[in-house]
This record gives C-alpha cells, sequence and structure tokens, in this order.
C-alpha cells in the first residue's frame, strides 16, 4: 500500500493515538474510517441543502412530486421481478 504523510496538529495526533489505542486498531484504519465518516457527512448535508432548495422552489417542487407518483405508479404495475 502507498503511503503520503499527514501533518496534524498535536491535539489531532493525541486523540488519533488514543482512539487507535482503544479500538486496537492501526492510526492509520482509524484515519480512513473518520474520513469516510466525514465525507458520507459532508454528502449528506449538502443533499439536504439542495432537497430545502428544491423544496422552497414551489414549481420545482411540484415537479418532484410528480415523478415520484409517477415512480411509484411504475412500482404498483403488478409485473414482478422486472
Amino acid at each position: 500500500m502507498a503511503s503520503t504523510a499527514v501533518k496534524v496538529d498535536a491535539t489531532t495526533y493525541a486523540k488519533l493515538k488514543a482512539v487507535a489505542a482503544e479500538t486496537g486498531e492501526p492510526m492509520v484504519e482509524v484515519l480512513a474510517k473518520a474520513v469516510e465518516a466525514y465525507r458520507r457527512q459532508s454528502f449528506l448535508e449538502g443533499l439536504n441543502a439542495d432537497f430545502a432548495a428544491l423544496r422552497g422552489d414551489r414549481a420545482a417542487w411540484k415537479e418532484e412530486l410528480a415523478e415520484r407518483g409517477a415512480w411509484n405508479d411504475a412500482l404498483a404495475d403488478g409485473l414482478a421481478g422486472d
């Protein structure tokens, strides 16, 4: 596995080291999991903001609801296994 050095402040390093000690995982694994959790959180926050903006536009939100209704109708088409 290729590696790259990342600089963190002393407080962050101490926290990373403590979590690694508590979990028994290598610090690199703890850091990778933390970055992935942060990435997912940021994605969901952006998605929530996008939906809030969509709901703020009455015409666009009405169109969204109509499209959802069309998809719901397609799900109830009686065709099994498609």
